[in-house]
């Protein structure tokens, strides 16, 4: 067991909290929709992913670890709900390691099927932001890409800059944390700062 597949492991129950947390904030759903809302959390983006590069089985499917962790972060969700509201913004952190995470693991896998550089790097911004925009409408929320935050974004720089570090930098674990730190630093300053691409269209001036 590597450490990576660890870090998969609590990275997908990490998601599924998430998820779980998400959908307990307008309504008070039954154990099935709060499951089913953690679950899609955790699992959409890989999914998504595997399918447009027809990896199969699914990471899920192949391995049943990915749904121990989920059914295990769905039981903390709801033993520890209250102590896990107030620490939102704990888990934002973990969200943000999360999503780095998943995209650089994501541009890796791309990369082992022979795809171009650059779809892989969107491929592995996929692997991170697509749970949370299945969660986001299947919790009636605007998708967190459609907000007024640098979320996508960060991840596709950080995948970008993996692929050149992956060029010049023969060292797989270097290049890893230096692209997770990308990400973390990105996400972290665009959120103190309140930091946002420019907007498509200016509003016009009445």
């Amino acid at each position: 067991m590597t450490t990576q597949y660890i870090v998969e492991i609590f990275g997908t129950g990490f998601f599924a909290i998430s998820g779980a947390l998400a959908a307990t904030d307008k309504s008070k759903p039954d154990w099935f929709g709060v499951t089913f809302i953690g679950f899609i959390t955790a699992i959409g983006g890989g999914s998504v992913r595997d399918i447009l590069l027809g990896s199969y089985p699914l990471a899920w499917v192949r391995d049943v670890n990915f749904m121990y962790s989920i059914i295990a972060a769905i039981i903390i969700a709801s033993v520890f709900f209250k102590t896990l509201i107030k620490l939102r913004r704990t888990f934002f952190l973990f969200d943000t390691l999360g999503i780095a995470m998943f995209t650089i693991l994501g541009t890796e896998k791309a990369l082992g099927h022979q795809i171009h550089p650059l779809i892989a790097a969107i491929m592995g911004m996929f692997s991170a932001v697509m749970g949370g925009v299945l969660r986001d409408v299947l919790t009636n929320e605007i998708p967190v890409i459609f907000k007024k935050e640098v979320y996508a974004t960060a991840c596709l720089a950080g995948a970008l800059f993996y692929i050149g570090l992956d060029v010049f930098l023969n060292n797989r674990t270097v290049n890893i944390l230096s692209s997770m730190i990308l990400i973390f630093i990105i996400r972290i300053v665009a959120i103190k700062y309140n930091l946002s691409l420019p907007k498509f269209r200016k509003e016009e001036e009445v």
